[in-house]
């Protein structure tokens, strides 16, 4: 009869694969497994704490950016709004003088075509002028003077009105928007011999 542990060690013996070496090498010991979570984790924990600073970092980043681009775009229109005020003005001086050009205009002309024509072209430019957000200021004879508008250039007496009221309006004046350009010339009534006013 033949002997089985002899058999056995005449066998050739298999060797063993790669993943059965693993799982012997493997200690699935409570503790083991304990120490292997506990690891995994703090690996964890700090890539969390890794992505929440990165994710810091990149909210910061993305407020300085807007703030940037919020800066950046004010300072272009204030600079388009520099250059454009700088025109304006130009423009300004131009319908000044259509503005003593239409008041003198003699009276045989006051229904000839091209006096009529150079009165055209003024509402344009008023019109071109109101599209752009430019205003005239009022100053008509009778409105009170307001120093922010108004410009004082003569003091008139004995125009029956109360001082500092507007007596006539010597140059037109322009906002543009909410900001004065130029204020308007004026000439008010000096103190002394004002009648008051009726309401």
């Amino acid at each position: 009869m033949p002997d089985h542990d002899s058999a056995a060690s005449r066998r050739p013996q298999r060797t063993k694969t790669r993943a059965e070496e693993r799982v012997d090498e493997l200690d699935a010991s409570p503790a083991a497994l304990a120490a292997q979570l506990d690891e995994v984790r703090a690996e964890k924990d700090a890539a969390q704490a890794k992505a929440d600073e990165y994710l810091s970092a990149l909210q910061r980043e993305r407020a300085e950016f807007q703030n940037f681009r919020r800066r950046t775009s004010e300072e272009r229109e204030r600079e388009l709004g520099l250059a454009g005020v700088d025109l304006i003005s130009k423009v300004l001086n131009l319908a000044d003088d259509f503005d003593r050009a239409i008041e003198t205009r003699p009276a045989s002309l006051k229904d000839d075509a091209w006096a009529e024509g150079v009165a055209a072209i003024d509402r344009k430019l008023r019109l071109l002028l109101e599209s752009e957000g430019v205003t005239a200021i009022t100053a008509a004879p009778g409105t009170a003077f307001d120093p922010r508008d108004h410009e004082a250039v003569v003091s008139v007496p004995g125009t029956g009105r109360p001082e500092g009221v507007i007596v006539d309006e010597i140059r037109r004046g322009y906002r543009l928007r909410n900001r004065v350009l130029r204020p308007a010339l004026v000439a008010v009534a000096a103190a002394g011999d004002a009648t008051p006013p009726v309401n």
